[in-house]
């Protein structure tokens, strides 16, 4: 009797549940979606291994802005250009709002940049532009950073003497120790252990971030915390690293000159020993311990991955390196490239924009969050409603790309071979709360891309056919796979 009583209880609360979710869905005139179940929403419904592709799916059924719901938390996917533009452009001040990510808020503990909101956010945002423009951020000290790590690299990859290696490390350090100097204002050794071990944790971070396990996480966070799993070690990690981060800042106290600042924590030092009375001040530990996390960790995988995913495009497509090749050799020469290149070598910068539209690295993005009830499109999104731009549907939208699914360069180039833009052409997002980190990660992408082809030639012991460019994982990144490459040095 007793095992019977709750099977009914189990039923008339399953049956509650989805009766007050239709009712809610009555309540406000909500974009179109499939019909959700109790607890777990549509998730029985998702590819877990790529949930962008159920929804781009969907939305042929229900139009580019449809319902869903991610467990019991309601979200709205808005899929295609016309609609990311309109919300996160022509209407950026209802769409800047992002969604509490329980994994984000876990590690950053609700602080820093990333995750923030309203006034906090607005302050970090300018703050952090500013400082990061200050120290070079697409100019040309910056540039100048990079050319130098680029040296190292190829010094690196020159010590492989064409023997099969795997770039997964030399790319985490260079890229790794671009944001280390603009953050930490100095430069790492590619042997040094810290360095390696914040690596791994980040390699990890993402992956883990990435996998079904993570998005399960981000679902269900209060009984993934009651479980056992590989999550609880991978806080445990981004502890490891925050604690290196406090320890970095006490450094930076004890040597402080407010007037000479090394790097953004001495900046943001400065503006919080000049804030510390005031109450409602967010320069404070907490937020820069998190904003330096936030820095440090999408500032060093995204772009590593995208330059290790470049070196498996351009090694499939050996004709497409050899052409690079050419117009590197024909406007560059041996000196070292610069930013100012990128307008006579129209070639490479179509190839390398095709590689980030190919390579689709944050599908989902981050999601965005209704701060307040939203009308859209004749639709309401109601407070505290997820809000996911679904930048996959931009990247391979028929309607703008000739040949979506397919590598293809001439996606950026015009009928005489000089480089085109694309509206729908968004890697990072679009509005005011796109990567605080953009012009960064193009300047990286291009010199350090550059600097390699013009010493080396890449191929795999495989040879071109055994490439996948498919990612090895899909979730909240595409995280590329791994293979161990040939680097040929060219003759001088």
């Amino acid at each position: 009797m007793e095992f019977s009583g709750t099977l009914v209880l189990a039923g008339l609360t399953f049956i509650l549940l989805w009766l007050f979710s239709q009712k809610n869905r009555r309540q406000f005139r909500l974009p179109p979606g499939p019909s959700s179940l109790p607890i777990i929403g549509n998730l029985h419904q998702l590819d877990k291994r790529a949930p962008f592709k159920t929804l781009v799916k969907l939305s042929e059924s229900y139009g580019p802005v449809i319902t869903v719901y991610l467990g019991r938390q309601r979200a709205v996917v808005l899929v295609g250009y016309d609609a990311v533009k309109e919300a996160l452009v022509d209407q950026a001040d209802d769409f800047t709002g992002r969604g509490p990510v329980p994994l984000i808020m876990k590690a950053t503990k609700g602080y820093g940049l990333g995750i923030s909101n309203g006034e906090r956010w607005r302050q970090l945002r300018r703050f952090t532009l500013t400082t990061l423009r200050d120290f070079g951020m697409g100019r040309k000290r910056m540039e100048e950073w990079i050319q130098e790590e680029s040296k190292h690299l190829v010094a690196r990859i020159n010590n492989t003497k064409a023997s099969p290696f795997n770039p997964t490390y030399f790319m985490s350090c260079t890229v790794s120790n671009v944001i280390y100097c603009l953050v930490f204002g100095q430069r790492l050794s590619y042997d040094d252990d810290n360095f390696l071990n914040l690596l791994q944790i980040i390699s990890e971070v993402l992956r883990f971030g990435s996998s079904a396990r993570g998005q399960l996480y981000n679902v269900f966070p209060g009984l993934m915390e009651r479980l056992p799993g590989q999550h609880h070690k991978m806080f445990a990690k981004i502890e490891e690293v925050r604690e290196y981060i406090m320890k970095k800042i006490q450094e930076h106290q004890d040597t402080l000159d407010p007037n000479s600042p090394r790097d953004y924590i001495d900046c943001f030092l400065t503006r919080l020993n000049q804030e510390r009375h005031i109450p409602t001040t967010e320069f404070h530990y907490d937020n820069l311990v998190s904003t330096v996390l936030n820095l440090y960790l999408a500032g060093t995988e995204t772009t590593s991955s995208t330059i290790r995913f470049a070196l498996s495009v351009l090694i499939k497509y050996p004709k497409i390196q050899e052409n690079i090749q050419q117009e590197i050799d024909t406007v560059i020469g041996q000196r070292c490239p610069c930013m100012e290149d990128r307008k006579s070598l129209s070639f490479t910068d179509a190839v390398i924009h095709e590689i980030q539209r190919l390579m689709d690295i944050v599908p989902m993005s981050v999601p965005h969050y209704a701060l307040r009830d939203i009308s859209f499109r004749g639709y309401t999104i109601p407070k505290d409603t997820i809000i996911i731009p679904l930048l996959h549907s931009v990247l391979k939208e028929e309607k703008h790309w000739a040949t979506p699914w397919s590598f293809n360069p001439q996606h950026f180039l015009d009928q005489n071979g000089n480089f085109k833009k694309n509206p729908a052409f968004l890697p990072f997002s679009a509005g005011k709360r796109s990567c605080v980190g953009e012009s960064l990660a193009r300047m990286e992408i291009f010199l350090f891309m550059v600097s390699l082809l013009q010493r080396f030639t890449f191929s795999c012991p495989g040879g071109p056919d055994s490439i996948d460019l498919s990612p090895e994982f899909s979730g909240f990144a595409n995280v590329p796979r791994r293979y161990d490459i040939i680097a040929t040095p060219r003759q001088s």
